[in-house]
């Protein structure tokens, strides 16, 4: 559920049904109108062939980190191929610099519809790029929350990146299950961590600084369901998840080798 700021429509913060507190959340802005006509359709269809595009090895990790079979996945990767999704985000703006940051994102849709996580948290969100996907997977599954916690760090991100609005890649249509929450601090995270019996997927996208990719890593582990995976994006930004990874006995998991990298790893009861 996402609920618009008092200073836009006077609405308080409320709770959602996982318990998460929803923050001050932006209203639905359509920025997309003059950004789909100015690529052309030749263009469109490398940005579609590449938001789709999967390394097998990838493939292979998401079946190892959710069990699914491989009949379930082509049948999710069909969906993809056959949907409006990647389409929707090149109309609401997701042009080259969004499939170049994150070219993840239909690995984020596959693992949401393996796993089925009831409980998703992020954090770092901007645009809503890899909040789309998962939405989507969602709405898919007819299950689950997602909560962002944002918005997330400008630095390094090109210029096509920083320039879009928060929020701005989710579609009416996949809001239902989504709570924006702004105050993007490490009491903030807690906050949300602890307002629920377990989360079932965490995504951390929140820029290169260290201390914080630490932070967040070590509070996520400990708010994980006993089935619950841990991702982090641009993973070669810093030795954090490494260094997280070792304290598990394990070297660096990828899901994806990017760039940039991802990595996966989860909780084993």
């Amino acid at each position: 559920m996402v609920v618009a700021p008092e200073a836009a429509g006077g609405a308080s913060p409320a709770s959602t049904g996982s318990g998460a507190l929803t923050g001050d959340a932006v209203p639905y802005v359509d920025r997309s109108g003059h950004r789909s006509s100015l690529i052309s359709p030749a263009a469109r269809k490398d940005l579609r062939h590449r938001m789709l595009f999967f390394r097998q090895a990838s493939l292979d990790r998401i079946r190892h980190l959710t069990g699914v079979s491989e009949t379930e996945l082509q049948q999710f990767r069909r969906e993809l191929k056959e949907g409006h999704l990647p389409d929707l985000l090149l109309q609401r703006g997701a042009g080259i610099a969004f499939a170049r940051e994150l070219p993840q994102g239909a690995l984020l849709y596959l693992i949401v519809r393996a796993a089925r996580p009831h409980r998703i948290v992020e954090t770092g969100v901007r645009p809503g790029y890899s909040t789309a996907w998962m939405l989507a997977a969602l709405d898919a599954n007819g299950s689950g929350e997602l909560t962002s916690l944002g918005p997330g760090s400008a630095t390094g991100r090109s210029t096509g990146v920083r320039d879009v609005g928060v929020g701005q890649f989710v579609a009416p249509a996949l809001r239902s299950r989504w709570t924006l929450a702004l105050g993007n601090t490490e009491e903030r995270l807690r906050e949300l961590l602890g307002a629920s019996h377990g989360v079932d997927l965490f995504l951390y996208d929140n820029g290169p600084i260290v201390a914080r990719a630490r932070f967040e890593l070590r509070a996520a582990w400990e708010a994980l369901s006993d089935q619950g995976i841990l991702l982090a994006h641009h993973i070669d930004a810093n030795s954090a998840w490494a260094d997280f990874c070792r304290l598990q006995g394990l070297p660096p998991q990828l899901l994806d080798t990017g760039p940039p990298p991802m990595g996966a790893l989860r909780m084993r009861a």
